[in-house]
This record gives structure tokens, sequence and C-alpha cells, in this order.
């Protein structure tokens, strides 16, 4: 058994925004590798997150985002649980990042949910007018459909799409990564952009 220092339990917490004790667990449950307690702590905020999906967000902020020149800007309005969690820095900087986002990424709805039906069955339509021509069998053309249907959400789709300053992570799973540090349930509530002449 790795003995836990102080000196390990302050660097997992500088990286994980953990508390002392959760830090100190990870780590004995780790045996000391630095790299499985983070991934121990982003499995346990992960489920935890998942728990508070379903309570209640009646606070939060707007986000707000202006870009150079003043031509486009954007509003998002994030929320939260409690007035507490709204004023921390981490919850306002997201805001922030979400509404930069959506004048950098141009989203059309907030998840796949608030795609009208019509909307979908045209798109789908295209896809397999698109494959008419190939000869494969139904089936395949069905599947080959529902890829193309899933790369269209996550272009249109604001919780779907790459984050603009890391690609690699998805909006939905910002807000996520934000639930499971900051405590509470956190969602996006609604967008706007706005373009001059747009």
């Amino acid at each position: 058994m790795a003995e836990i220092t102080a000196d390990m339990v302050k660097n997992l917490r500088t990286a994980t925004s953990a508390g002392v004790l959760d830090c100190r667990k990870a780590l004995a449950e780790a045996d000391g590798n630095f790299d499985k307690a983070v991934e121990f702590l982003r499995k346990k905020g992960l489920a935890s997150a998942a728990k508070k999906s379903s309570r209640d967000t009646k606070e939060g902020m707007i986000g707000h985002y202006i870009h150079s020149g003043a031509k486009m800007a954007s509003l998002v309005e994030l929320n939260c649980e409690t007035d507490f969690v709204a004023r921390t820095e981490q919850f306002q900087q997201l805001a922030k990042d979400l509404a930069m986002h959506v004048v950098a990424a141009r989203p059309q709805f907030l998840s796949r949910e608030n795609v009208p039906q019509d909307t979908v069955e045209r798109e789908k339509a295209i896809y397999r007018e698109q494959m008419a021509a190939s000869g494969k069998p139904a089936a395949v053309i069905d599947k080959i459909v529902d890829g193309k249907l899933d790369k269209w959400y996550s272009e249109f789709c604001f919780l779907e799409q790459p984050f603009v300053k890391d690609p690699d992570t998805k909006i939905q799973d910002l807000l996520t990564s934000a639930v499971a540090s900051l405590g509470e349930n956190i969602r996006v509530g609604r967008f706007e952009r706005l373009e001059i002449g747009g």
C-alpha cells in the first residue's frame, strides 16, 4: 500500500477540484497512482452528476458574448439549483464560454429532442435519396441514414456540438463535468444568437 502524502492530495485537488477527503480516498483506491485516482474521481463525479439530472434548476444567469466588431452576439440562459453556485467563478465562466460557443458554432436547436419532426424527416429523405443509386440493401441504407443523421445532430444541436475551445469535448460533456465539480444540476435553458444582417 503506497503512502498517501499531503502533496499527493494537494496535486490531485488542483487537477480535479475534488474535496480533500475524496482525493485521499481516490489515491488510496488507486494505490497512490495519480492517473488512476483522477479516473476514479471522474467516474464518481459522472455517476453523481447523473443522479442530479432530475433536480430543479430555478437559479442561474444569462451568459453573454459580443464578438469583436460588435456584429455578432449571443445570450445563453444557464440554470442551476442555487444562487450560491450561480455566483461562483466556474459557473459564470461556463456561461460566458457557452455564449461564445453559440456565436462561433451557430447551433440551431438546443438538443435533438427540440428538432421538429418534419425537419428530421426532410434530412432522412435527402440521405435516402443520396443512397438510392448505391445498390445497398435497405437495412444497410437505414444504418447509413442514421449515421448521417447523428452527424447532422452534432452540427446543429447545441448540446451535441464539439466545444469550440476543446473540440474533443461535447457541450453536454462540459455541462456534466460542471455538475460533477459544482455538485448541482446544471442545464441550458435557451440560447439566442444575433448577427447584423443575419
